[in-house]
Parts: structure tokens; sequence; C-alpha cells
């Protein structure tokens, strides 16, 4: 995969008629005159559909003579599942690290609401 396909990937999931196609075939194959049936388009607007995401990655057509049933491809999820996780653990590292911050910001408090100073002696209000 060439370093422009998650850029192709995420945008022909944008499509809500595309990613509609790729959560049936990941249930199994299906012919493009199948994946037609629930959708108000005509076969050769299924075929555009199908190309974009063929473009993209996400499925193959083996060649032949029609009905060829359409494949859906695990590279391109698996790259968007990297892509994702790279992120998500950069998130989470961020979040650990603010979150060790605020402990620490309420560490200080040393429960006279005072932050880390302690009031004059005797002087249970401090200054």
């Amino acid at each position: 995969m060439t370093t422009d396909t998650l850029p192709r990937v995420f945008a022909a999931l944008a499509d809500p008629t595309r990613l509609d196609m790729v959560a049936r075939l990941a249930a199994g194959d299906a012919t493009a005159s199948e994946l037609a049936e629930p959708y108000r388009m005509s076969l050769q607007a299924v075929y555009k559909h199908l190309r974009v995401l063929e473009g993209a990655g996400l499925v193959s057509r083996p060649p032949g003579p029609q009905p060829r049933p359409v494949r859906l491809e695990a590279g391109a999820l698996d790259l968007m599942d990297t892509w994702i996780e790279r992120h998500r653990r950069r998130l989470e590292a961020r979040h650990r690290r603010l979150d060790a911050v605020l402990a620490e910001m309420e560490g200080d408090d040393d429960g006279d609401g005072h932050r880390g100073r302690p009031g004059p002696a005797g002087d249970p209000d401090g200054p």
C-alpha cells in the first residue's frame, strides 16, 4: 500500500453508501447485484461506488465474466486500524500526563485551603 492509500480509504468510506457496502461485505462476499438490492440506484451507480472502493484497496473483484463476487480486503482495514491505534495511544498518553499534573496539584492542597503554604503558627486560617 502506498502513502496515499490511507486518505483514499477514509475518503471512500466518507460516503454513507460505500460505508454500508463495506459493512455488508464484512459478513461475506456479494455480487454487485446483491450489493445493489437495498439501494435506490442503478447497477451502474453501484459499479461507480465499487470502483472507488477498489481504488482505495478496500474491495477486490476477481477477473472474469459477470457476476463476479466482491470481496472485502483486510489490508486497508489493517492500515486504518494501525493509524487509529497510533493516535489513540498518543491521546491516552496525553491524558495520563494531564491526570498526573492534576493529581500533583491536588496533592499540594494540604487540607486547609492553602496550596502548600502553611499559615502562621497558631493561626488556623493563615494570612
